[in-house]
């Protein structure tokens, strides 16, 4: 069983371009904690210390944002190979940016935060691989912030759902009222109303009172960005 959960491992970001010989170097002296959790078990809450990198190997698991202001809210679906907010080990604020639930039986691993410093981060391909991540995310994070409120009115509600995602695929709920949404994208109720119609008409999302069911959001994005 472990064979498996160290091959898929290896599909992730994180560890792809190791070498067999590297790899399991690293299994021998770095401590992986393997997990299984049952259907809505409750993984990590927002706010909570971020002192070790999570993989979710296999299943499914739910992500549940609310800003600050508890003015709105966004859920996600992420499907397993996957890790899970590697951005959030480091900086001034060392903290889960979500809470993340099972959604059905899942398969996870983790490594703590020391394990990554002093055992993983000898290797300069994990390194670069880890790098790179966060750069990528710095990068996408920075050109659509940029670009918030330019567009018309489907461009800002695509962009304001993108920017708060950790995927831009997949299925996504929003909760937020309609005058809310309106002035968080510096728009008009009766714009932001219309053009959410027209995509529902569209088949892209699904309306009930303050709530945005997006069943994929790559369909969102094409041709428009």
């Amino acid at each position: 069983m472990r064979i498996t959960m160290y091959d898929t491992l290896l599909q992730l970001p994180l560890f792809q371009g190791l070498s067999k010989n590297d790899f399991t170097e690293i299994i021998g002296k770095t401590k992986f904690h393997f997990t299984k959790y049952y259907d809505n078990k409750l993984i990590a809450n927002q706010g909570d210390v971020c002192n070790k990198l999570m993989f979710l190997l296999n299943g499914k698991i739910k992500s549940l944002t609310v800003d600050y202001d508890n003015v709105y809210s966004l859920s996600e679906t992420l499907n397993g190979p996957t890790v899970i907010e590697p951005y959030s080990l480091f900086g001034m604020k060392p903290c889960y940016q979500a809470t993340y639930t099972t959604a059905g039986n899942v398969e996870m691993v983790s490594i703590s935060k020391t394990a990554i410093l002093f055992e993983l981060n000898n290797y300069d391909i994990f390194r670069i691989n880890y790098l790179n991540i966060l750069s990528n995310r710095s990068q996408i994070t920075f050109d659509r912030l940029w670009n918030t409120h330019i567009g018309n009115t489907r461009e800002k509600i695509v962009n304001f759902i993108l920017i708060r995602c950790n995927r831009a695929d997949g299925e996504k709920l929003l909760n937020i009222k309609m005058n809310d949404f309106a002035h968080l994208i510096n728009d008009t109720r009766i714009n932001v109303s219309r053009v959410l119609n027209e995509m529902q008409s569209e088949g892209l999302v699904e309306l009930s009172r303050k709530e945005i069911y997006i069943p994929e959001l790559s369909k969102l994005t094409i041709d428009l960005f």
